[in-house]
């Protein structure tokens, strides 16, 4: 028996004398191993006392001012005969009365991976600040992306080779303008720059979830540059189906004026977007800005916002129609300055004259200055908005999500959220090399209350992308019979006992194309992603994760300039793309990992010449897990033991125990630290017999 003592918010609670008190820890259950971030949870009873009556403000009470507020969790500690056991949070679930008295209150105490949930609540990726990483969206820019000169692991943003709505090929011997043929020709054909979209990495989106929540995770998997498969990968900012749209509402574009000259006239100068005057009001006739649109666009609105030296003296707002003059010296007190002009636009407008004009004298001689842009065009070009771009989704599903794809596992240690793979976590517990042992608790246990039971729940696993529902993912599933990427997983056996278990990553998963020449069949350097449903039209799904990789591919043609039908106007050449993949790199012999939970077919190498990536999501990081609980050897044995203090104070949930010169795994322990007693869920470690001195 142990001496407990609870600390809430650094306040010691009265115990009932009679109350147990019974934790339970487990990293990954073989019976619901889809289960991630979990955390021992116990609810237990609080006596109301004076102390937890302060502690608790009195809850029963709802008359009183600034009481405690249980939709809150607080900061708890548990102690073991005053040395620290475990730290989290409680949440007061409530309180019972007697004879209209306070009597108990019922509290929960959560393990700290609790703190995760409670800091991300509800709140999706779009909540996260990615401000930083916006891009005009413009043809510009995104042909910047998408022909980028490398790809570092500082690389934030590309723009890769996936389509929203058009269809791509490649016909050497065909030229028809506007379509999606990618060959270089007299024809304006190829790619349009408004089907791509910008991708984030996905690393990146983690540093900026950690700076906003003020989490902090291990960088053991997540943002190590070491760890390719997840440096690596993106994820496509697909907020809506088809042709990207500004989401972030009325889109009002300030261009600064630029008079692409630098000149001076005694008191007055111009450096391409700055002019300054050197008179005051005494040494001056006049200084005004006379702005002059287009004849085209006399109807259209438009302002002008002017500062000096950095301060606002002039802003119209966007209020202006036609031709119009500013006077310095009656708009705005002017004493001479340095002046910055912008023009405000929420469409695209020409100006035939953006002027300064002005009149002094220099020793009695009066001159005129004229500092013309001539023809000037400020471009509405709006931002492509990260936040408002990014999938739909809450990030506690995404980072589940990644859990799910790495059989990652997760625990809180000095201010941290350690993330490791489930075979590296397992690797630093005592025992875990072979000629070592675990803990030997053998002493401990009660021989007379043991069972062993089958530890398999179930007869056959799957493994899957949520959403593979694209056009070339939903034709290989027609043809096969099986999800693009997807694993059944039964250990080669047939009837077995149980049901089924599916593992089912919330993302979309494509196939991607490397293209062949149509017109001789010749294998192309161009590999693409086609997010466009059975029907071929635009297809929203799930949030998509990939690797882009830098091909030279030879000219592939873009469509760099479209009309108001978007029909194409011009078209480039590039050389070298980003392109989609489910792969890191290109050649399986520098990295064989695929994304996908079954060895497929590599779309790049189409496993020819021996390029087969066999490094598949269930191979690398699920395999030496799962055929563990499959083995026809594997047991849950159910132990009783009476622990001493020195074990619960420091055991690892990834150490090993011996029982009987057996080794195992802790699937789980109970432990009521009133009595001292636990119950311990162990499976077998390797199925090597382990011999005590």
């Amino acid at each position: 028996m142990y001496t407990i003592e609870l600390y809430i918010d650094g306040k010691r609670v009265d115990l009932f004398k009679d109350e147990s008190v019974k934790i339970t820890d487990s990293i990954q259950n073989i019976r619901d191993i889809d289960k991630v971030f979990t955390a021992f949870t116990q609810t237990f009873n609080l006596p109301a006392s004076k102390v937890n009556n302060q502690i608790f403000k009195h809850y029963y009470n709802s008359d009183i001012d600034n009481g405690f507020d249980a939709r809150k969790k607080v900061n708890a500690v548990i102690e073991l005969n005053a040395l620290p056991f475990r730290t989290g949070k409680v949440k007061l679930e409530g309180v019972d009365l007697k004879d209209r008295k306070a009597h108990t209150y019922r509290v929960t105490f959560f393990g700290d991976i609790s703190k995760l949930k409670d800091q991300l609540g509800g709140d999706k990726l779009a909540d996260i600040d990615f401000s930083q990483y916006d891009e005009d969206y413009s043809s510009a820019s995104i042909i910047s992306k998408f022909s980028q000169t490398n790809i570092s692991d500082f690389t934030n943003i590309v723009a890769p080779l996936i389509t929203h709505t058009q269809r791509l090929f490649y016909d050497n011997l065909s030229n028809v303008a506007d379509s999606g043929n990618l060959k270089y020709g007299t024809a304006v054909q190829g790619v349009k720059w408004n089907e791509l979209k910008y991708a984030i990495r996905v690393n990146t989106i983690l540093q900026q979830l950690e700076l906003q929540y003020n989490i902090e995770f291990s960088t053991d998997f997540f943002r190590n540059v070491a760890v390719k498969e997840m440096h690596g990968m993106f994820l496509w900012l697909h907020r809506k189906s088809g042709q990207v749209e500004d989401l972030s509402g009325a889109n009002i574009v300030e261009t600064l004026v630029d008079w692409n000259f630098i000149a001076s006239e005694d008191y007055f100068e111009i450096y391409n977007t700055t002019f300054c005057s050197y008179y005051t009001n005494s040494a001056i006739d006049f200084l005004r800005l006379v702005v002059t649109p287009n004849s085209n666009y006399f109807q259209t609105l438009y302002g002008i916002r002017i500062e000096e030296n950095g301060q606002v003296v002039y802003n119209s707002g966007l209020t202006i129609t036609g031709s119009i003059t500013i006077n310095a010296l009656t708009e705005w007190s002017y004493f001479g300055g340095c002046y910055e002009v912008y023009v405000i636009t929420d469409l695209d407008m020409e100006f035939s004259s953006v002027e300064w004009q002005g009149r002094g004298t220099t020793f009695g001689t009066p001159y005129f200055i004229n500092y013309d842009t001539g023809f000037f065009a400020a471009t509405n070009v709006f931002k492509f908005n990260v936040s408002k771009q990014i999938p739909d989704i809450t990030i506690l599903d995404f980072l589940t999500g990644l859990f799910k794809i790495f059989n990652l596992t997760a625990y809180a240690k000095d201010g941290k959220i350690v993330v490791q793979t489930l075979d590296d976590f397992y690797s630093e517990g005592q025992g875990h090399l072979l000629g070592t042992k675990g803990i030997d608790i053998t002493e401990y246990v009660d021989i007379e209350a043991n069972t062993v039971n089958v530890a398999l729940p179930f007869r056959e696993i799957f493994f899957q992308f949520e959403d593979t529902k694209t056009f070339l993912a939903n034709k290989f599933g027609e043809i096969t019979g099986r999800a693009w990427g997807k694993l059944n997983y039964s250990a080669g056996e047939e009837n077995l006992d149980g049901g089924t278990y599916q593992i089912k990553a919330p993302f979309g998963h494509l196939l991607y194309e490397r293209i062949n020449d149509a017109s001789n069949g010749a294998l192309k350097d161009i590999q693409w992603g086609y997010n466009v449903n059975n029907d071929q039209s635009a297809y929203l799904g799930k949030p998509l994760l990939f690797y882009p990789i830098r091909v030279s591919s030879g000219a592939i043609s873009i469509v760099d300039e479209v009309d108001d039908d978007n029909v194409a106007v011009s078209h480039i050449s590039r050389s070298t793309v980003i392109m989609p993949f489910n792969t890191v790199v290109l050649d399986p012999a520098v990295n064989n990992f695929q994304l996908n939970y079954f060895d497929e077919i590599n779309e790049w190498t189409r496993n020819e010449n021996g390029k087969i990536f066999t490094g598949n999501l269930f191979n690398r990081y699920y395999t030496n897990y799962i055929t563990s609980v499959f083995n026809t050897q594997q047991r849950l044995v159910k132990v009783t033991a009476y622990l001493p203090l020195s074990f619960l104070l420091t055991y690892k949930l990834s150490d090993r125990i011996i029982v009987a010169d057996q080794q195992y795994k802790i699937n789980s322990i109970s432990t009521n630290l009133k009595t001292g007693k636990s119950n311990l869920e162990l499976v077998i470690d390797r199925f090597v017999q382990y011999n005590t001195p």
